[in-house]
C-alpha cells in the first residue's frame, strides 16, 4: 500500500488495532456473511437512523391532524432536519475523529431516542424539535457508524467494503421501511412506532456506550499509548483533509450526485403521472424498482471494489457510473415509451448507487485517520445536495418542463463527471509487492 493512500493513517490504525479491531493481516477480505456477523450492530443502528423520518413521511396526514396543523406546514418542518444535519455535520466533523466512534454513535442514538419521544407527543412545537433533533442525531450517527465499521479492518479493501455494507443497509432500509413501519402502526398507531424507535435507539445507545467502555478497559497500556497520539486541532483537521489528494473534488462529486438524484426523485412521480398516466398505486412499483436498483448497485459495487483483483479502479468505476447515470437520467425525461423509461429508471438508481459506493470507499481509503471527519463532511454536503437538487430541478421544470429538469439535473451530473476526472488524476500510482 502506498503512503499516498494511507495519508495520516498510522495513528488511527494503531488505535484501532489496539481496540481489538478485526484485522486481516494477510490482506484477505472476509465474505459478506462474515462481515455481517462482525458488523451487525453497526448495520442495525444505521437502519434505525432512517426510520424516524420514514414514519414522519408515511403518516404525515394523521400527524398533521394530531398537531392541528396543515400538511404543507408539517411537511416544511421536515426541511429543518436537513438544515440541522448540514450545520451539525459540518460543525462536529473533526470531533468524529477525536472521540471513540462507539461513543459518538451512542450519542447520536440517544438524540434519536429523545427526538422520537418528543415527536410521539403530536404537539406542533415538539414535532419541530423532532425534525431538528433527527437531523442532528443522524449527522453524527451515520459517519460514526461508517467510520467505526471501516476501522474494524486493517486493510483498505476490507475497510472500504465494511463501510459500503453499512451504506447498503441504509439503502435497503429506505426501500423496506415504509411497509415495515405501516404494519406495526395497524396495532399501535404512528405514536407507537415512534415510541418503539425511542426504545430501540436507547438500547442500542447503551450497547455502544458499554462497548466503548469495554474497549477502553480491555486495551491496557497499548490503547492508552494510542490514545496519547497527538491529534490535529479543530481547524487543522479541515486543513489536513483539504490537503489530501483528490478529497475535495470527491466530496463535491458526492454533493452534486446527491443533488441530481434527489432532484430527479422529487419529480419522478409527477413525471410518470403526466407522461404515462401512472397513479400513486401503480407508481409504487416504479419506486420499488428504483429503490431495489439503488440497493443492488450499492451492494455489488462495494463488493467489486473490495475484490482482491479487480480490472477497474474505484476512480474509473465512479466516472463510468456517472456517465451511465447522466445518460439514463436524461433519457428518462425525454422518452415517450414506458417500456424504455422503466429500464432507464433502474439504470439511474444503479448508476447513482455505484457512485455512492465509490465515494464512500475512496474516502475511507484516502483519508486514513481523518476518515471520520471526511465522512461527516460528506454527509453534510449530501444534506445540502438534497435541497439544491429539489430547488434547481423545480427551476428547470418551471422554465422548460421535464426537458428543462433533465438539462439542469444532467448539468449537475456533468459537473460531477468533470470533478471525477480530477479525482482519477489524483489517484496514487499502483504499488507492486
Amino acid at each position: 500500500m502506498s503512503s499516498e493512500t494511507q495519508g495520516p493513517e498510522a495513528p488511527g490504525k494503531a488505535a484501532g488495532t489496539a481496540a481489538g479491531q478485526a484485522v486481516t493481516g494477510d490482506g484477505a477480505v472476509p465474505g459478506d456473511l462474515e462481515m455481517t456477523r462482525l458488523l451487525w450492530p453497526f448495520m442495525l443502528a444505521s437502519a434505525v437512523g432512517l426510520v424516524p423520518f420514514t414514519i414522519y413521511s408515511t403518516f404525515l396526514v394523521p400527524i398533521a391532524h394530531a398537531a392541528d396543523g396543515g400538511v404543507a406546514a408539517l411537511g416544511q418542518l421536515r426541511g429543518l432536519g436537513g438544515l440541522a444535519a448540514l450545520a451539525v455535520g459540518t460543525a462536529l466533523a473533526p470531533l468524529i475523529d477525536r472521540v471513540r466512534r462507539e461513543r459518538a454513535a451512542a450519542g447520536g442514538l440517544a438524540v434519536l431516542a429523545a427526538s422520537a419521544a418528543l415527536g410521539a407527543s403530536g404537539d406542533f412545537l415538539m414535532l419541530a424539535a423532532f425534525c431538528l433533533l433527527v437531523g442532528a442525531g443522524t449527522a453524527v450517527l451515520n459517519p460514526a457508524l461508517t467510520a467505526a465499521a471501516a476501522d474494524r479492518f486493517d486493510n483498505d479493501a476490507a475497510a472500504g467494503r465494511a463501510a459500503t455494507l453499512v451504506t447498503a443497509t441504509q439503502s435497503l432500509t429506505a426501500l423496506l421501511a415504509a411497509p415495515l413501519v405501516a404494519l406495526p402502526a395497524l396495532l399501535w398507531g404512528w405514536q407507537g412506532d415512534l415510541w418503539a424507535v425511542a426504545v430501540i435507539s436507547s438500547v442500542l445507545a447503551l450497547y455502544f456506550l458499554l462497548r466503548g467502555r469495554r474497549g477502553r478497559d480491555t486495551d491496557g497500556g497499548t490503547a492508552k499509548s494510542a490514545d496519547r497520539v497527538e491529534k490535529p486541532g479543530y481547524l487543522e483537521s479541515f486543513r489536513l483533509l483539504g490537503a489530501l489528494p483528490g478529497v475535495v473534488p470527491l466530496l463535491l462529486v458526492a454533493m452534486l450526485r446527491t443533488a441530481a438524484f434527489m432532484g430527479y426523485l422529487a419529480y419522478l412521480a409527477a413525471f410518470y403521472d403526466e407522461r404515462f398516466g401512472l397513479g400513486p398505486e401503480t407508481f409504487a412499483v416504479v419506486w420499488t424498482l428504483s429503490g431495489a436498483s439503488f440497493f443492488l448497485g450499492n451492494l455489488f459495487a462495494g463488493r467489486l471494489l473490495s475484490a482482491d483483483r479487480t480490472r477497474i479502479s474505484g476512480e474509473h468505476l465512479m466516472a463510468l457510473a456517472l456517465l451511465v447515470a447522466l445518460s439514463a437520467l436524461v433519457g428518462v425525461f425525454l422518452t415517450g415509451s414506458l417500456f424504455l423509461a422503466l429500464p432507464l429508471t433502474a439504470l439511474v438508481g444503479a448508476g447513482h448507487a455505484t457512485v455512492a459506493a465509490c465515494v464512500t470507499t475512496l474516502l475511507v481509503r484516502r483519508c486514513g485517520s481523518l476518515r471520520g471527519t471526511a465522512l461527516s463532511v460528506n454527509a453534510a454536503g449530501m444534506s445540502f445536495g438534497v435541497f439544491l437538487g429539489a430547488g434547481l430541478g423545480g427551476v428547470g421544470l418551471s422554465l422548460g418542463g421535464y426537458p428543462g429538469t433533465a438539462v439542469v439535473l444532467g448539468g449537475l451530473t456533468l459537473v460531477a463527471l468533470v470533478l471525477a476526472r480530477m479525482v482519477t488524476r489524483s489517484a496514487p500510482p499502483p504499488t507492486t509487492v
